[in-house]
């Protein structure tokens, strides 16, 4: 591992704790007539101040009039016997949402509509005014409402509605299941490359020794994990100040990083099924037809996503796809030594990810925490009252870049507001990478030990299973996102400790595998009191 390998995966670890979620309050307008048909189109509303019918079979039908030459602060100028009965279309501004509902609501309207050029934020007003408005209010962009009145004309009827979404969608089973198979394929990779190690050492020190160093990373010194983590702070708070250079800084090392990660987990998939290859040689290069053609597919798959990155409807396939390859290959070539080393180092990451999740917010000019700022970008405004404001672009904008540091995938229960835009549930790859670390760990240390049934595997990743689902639930309950950390890291350092005390083999565990450094290379050294068993694993 190379000094500059090593610093593009911190960098790139330093912005993997980034998840969270926002409560959306988007509703549709759904508008037809009698010879065009039916359109439907975005709104947002407040369901605690003007709650809405649930689909559009039990939603009251208006006729929609035209009022958007006024901003309707006063009902000078308007006509009693066009407004009465029917939803008013207004134009924002000059006066408070509560202001235009009292208004239209005097004046007889059944329904407000504000047709707004600005982002659609949620209406709110102070506590005493909610009480007093008794009729639908909603914001519309005034772009859809000019569209509507040239496809339907001057007779439109609407009804307003907000499907039900439910809190727990079934895109959070589907990113469990990445995270607990790519945590489990980390971890078995690791063991199994280890076990490879052990064994070519025992058959030929030379060659073993050399493929065990190649491309690896071994974190044995508490005061590297200190410095290690120290960058990652230093790297999220520089991303925060100059997120817009930055951030495609990481989107190149993603894509050259997500590509080689990939390339390594494919041929690894075709080594172990048997998958052979043709060799050629070009002055005196010799080349494998399976690595180019890995190559230029992995290469290919990287580009794809770096010119399409900000196609919501189906890039996330791609990003989650190169996310898991970059997590595996992570999780195999960063080794712990022992879980004197874990235990510190997941100890100053939890610290890490919830002092920036929950106590930056009191320090940032907007109330934002820096994780999500970074997370989301620099609009993540609606994060600041935890979930229960939403904005919505007025007009079509040109995709504001993000950190490809997260697993995506769609609401599925959310479909009729995706004509508000696409909703995601997201997980960050430091919430798969970082517990990963301590299942590596534990599958090594099974080897080691020579333990056929893998308990310290098999325990962590329970546990590792039961703290994402503590995660998830949290996250529901509460209406926010939350550190992840929090929950998976206590999980699984007291599961591994009381799997490794209960079978008194605790002292062994803690001390892991020594390195030293010793010309250029790290032989690994028997800890002290290691039992019969151990040693009898170690010459395997």
């Amino acid at each position: 591992m190379t000094t500059m390998e090593g610093a593009v995966r911190m960098v790139l670890l330093s912005a993997f704790f980034l998840t969270s979620q926002v409560n959306c309050q988007e509703a549709i307008l759904h508008i037809s007539n009698e010879i065009t048909g039916s359109r439907e189109y975005c709104i947002v509303h407040n369901h605690s101040w003007t709650p809405l019918s649930q689909s559009v079979d039990t939603a009251t039908q208006f006729q929609l009039v035209n009022l958007t030459s006024t901003t309707l602060c006063n009902g000078s100028g308007v006509t009693l016997n066009v407004v009465n009965g029917n939803a008013l279309v207004v134009m924002r501004g000059d006066c408070d949402f509560s202001q235009k509902a009292l208004v239209a609501q005097s004046l007889g309207a059944a329904a407000l509509l504000i047709a707004s050029n600005d982002s659609l934020i949620t209406p709110s007003a102070n506590d005493s005014e909610y009480a007093k408005v008794h009729i639908p209010l909603a914001l519309m962009r005034y772009r859809d409402f000019r569209e509507a009145q040239t496809v339907f004309g001057d007779t439109m009827e609407g009804k307003l509605y907000a499907p039900p979404s439910s809190k727990i969608d079934p895109s959070i089973a589907v990113i469990l299941l990445i995270a607990i198979v790519t945590v489990s394929l980390g971890g078995y990779w690791s063991g199994a490359c280890e076990r490879d190690r052990l064994d070519n050492r025992t058959n030929n020190p030379e060659v073993g020794e050399s493929k065990a160093d190649s491309g690896e990373l071994f974190l044995y010194s508490p005061l590297k994990v200190i410095f290690f983590v120290a960058m990652m702070c230093a790297m999220l708070v520089l991303m925060y100040f100059f997120y817009n250079i930055l951030v495609y800084v990481i989107i190149a090392i993603f894509c050259l990083a997500s590509a080689s990660a990939l390339y390594s987990c494919l041929d690894a998939v075709m080594e172990k099924i048997g998958c052979g290859s043709v060799n050629f040689s070009v002055r005196n290069w010799n080349f494998s037809v399976r690595s180019l053609l890995l190559t230029a597919a992995c290469i290919s798959i990287a580009v794809v996503w770096g010119v399409y990155r900000n196609e919501d409807r189906w890039i996330w396939i791609l990003q989650d796809l190169l996310g898991i390859a970059f997590c595996l290959n992570f999780m195999k070539t960063i080794s712990l030594s022992n879980f004197k080393i874990c235990v510190i180092l997941l100890s100053l990451l939890l610290v890490y990810d919830v002092f920036f999740v929950f106590i930056t917010p009191f320090f940032t000019k907007n109330g934002v925490s820096i994780m999500v700022q970074v997370a989301l970008g620099p609009d993540a405004t609606g994060e600041k009252t935890q979930g229960n404001m939403v904005e919505v672009p007025a007009e079509p904008q040109a995709p504001s870049e993000k950190l490809p540091v997260v697993m995506r995938v769609p609401r599925f229960s959310a479909w009729a507001q995706n004509l508000c835009g696409m909703q995601f549930s997201i997980l960050g790859y430091g919430d798969i990478i970082v517990p990963g670390l301590l299942v590596a760990y534990c599958s090594r240390f099974d080897v080691w030990i020579n333990s056929r049934r893998k308990i310290y595997f098999f325990s962590c990743c329970f546990a590792y299973l039961l703290g994402m689902i503590l995660t998830f639930a949290a996250m529901l309950l509460s209406g926010m996102g939350q550190p992840a950390l929090l929950y998976l890291v206590p999980f699984t350092l007291i599961t591994s400790a009381v799997v490794a005390a209960s079978r008194g083999e605790m002292k062994q565990f803690w001390a892991g595998t020594v390195y030293e450094v010793l010309d250029s290379s790290r032989e690994p050294l028997l800890s002290e009191g290691r039992t019969d068993r151990s040693l009898e694993g170690e010459r395997c």
